[in-house]
């Protein structure tokens, strides 16, 4: 296949690309061959509509194997994010939150810095006909716009992929502008920072401060946009926990039957004769 050497050396990390509810095969497997280009390989799937493995993903894929046999299979945008430190979530709308926006450009070079110093990214990108929701979006610390023409900006799934790849490959390796010490402790990944949300948002409602449910929704979204922005250590978080236990008493813990949180589902890998 043109442009194919694989006896050339390839070049693969960089950050999780999160597809969230893909509609279709061949999108899945297009948007695997523009990581491969990028030298990406860390693909995330949550929930896609056709199932999954996927032998069309397989066809469009034209030979990035290796991204769809280590694609790894999420249950919700919160499993798949759980061990990630930086989120980015790519959008063409405005959202009317507070919230950070870069163009890929400067994201990548932001992404470089991160996964440098051991922090790992990722991007989101929604369904192809309706992109990410509001909730989703609101659980990303940074949101990726692609400067476009404003009368005609949209995107198709592998070449939203294709754009911010391609700015990650080519971005600067210079040190950081900016860096945040933090002490003896890290940053929280997302599975902590999600824990607490459940926790504040929980003692939201037991305090009374909460008394009319309708307006819940969009003002946990404030909350969690405003403590995305604060970049909590991971010991600034406990200390949150025992600041909202003083004030509202222990948590009352529900059981579940299966305690393991944020775990993948199944995979086996994908082969060329279907999932058989």
């Amino acid at each position: 296949m043109a442009g194919t050497d694989r006896g050339r050396a390839g070049v693969t990390g960089g950050p999780a690309i999160i597809l969230v509810e893909p509609q279709l095969g061949e999108n899945i497997g297009t948007a695997a061959r523009a990581m491969l280009n990028c030298g990406l390989d860390d693909l995330r799937l949550v929930t896609p509509r056709d199932g999954w493995p996927s032998e069309r993903a397989v066809a469009a894929a034209s030979g990035a194997d290796i991204v769809l046999d280590k694609a790894r299979l999420y249950p919700d945008v919160p499993a798949a994010i759980a061990d990630l430190v930086h989120v980015y979530a790519s959008t063409a709308r405005d959202r009317y939150m507070v919230k950070r926006e870069l163009t890929p450009r400067r994201a990548a070079e932001e992404m470089r810095g991160f996964v440098a110093g051991g922090e790992a990214c990722g991007i989101l990108f929604g369904p192809e006909r309706t992109g990410l929701v509001n909730d989703q979006v609101a659980l990303a610390d940074t949101v990726l716009t692609v400067p476009l023409n404003p009368a005609f900006s949209s995107l198709n799934l592998a070449q939203a992929v294709l754009l911010i790849g391609y700015e990650w490959f080519t971005a600067r390796t210079e040190p950081r502008p900016e860096f945040l010490h933090k002490g003896h402790s890290r940053l929280a990944n997302k599975e902590e920072l999600l824990r607490f949300f459940d926790h504040f948002e929980e003692g939201l409602v037991v305090s009374g401060f909460l008394r009319d449910p309708q307006k819940r929704p969009s003002l946990f979204r404030n909350l969690r946009n405003l403590f995305q922005r604060a970049q909590c250590t991971e010991q600034e978080l406990r200390t949150l926990h025992g600041v909202i236990t003083a004030f509202v008493g222990p948590r009352e813990r529900k059981e579940t039957a299966d305690a393991s949180p944020a775990s993948t589902l199944p995979l086996r890998p994908l082969g060329r004769k279907g999932p058989g």
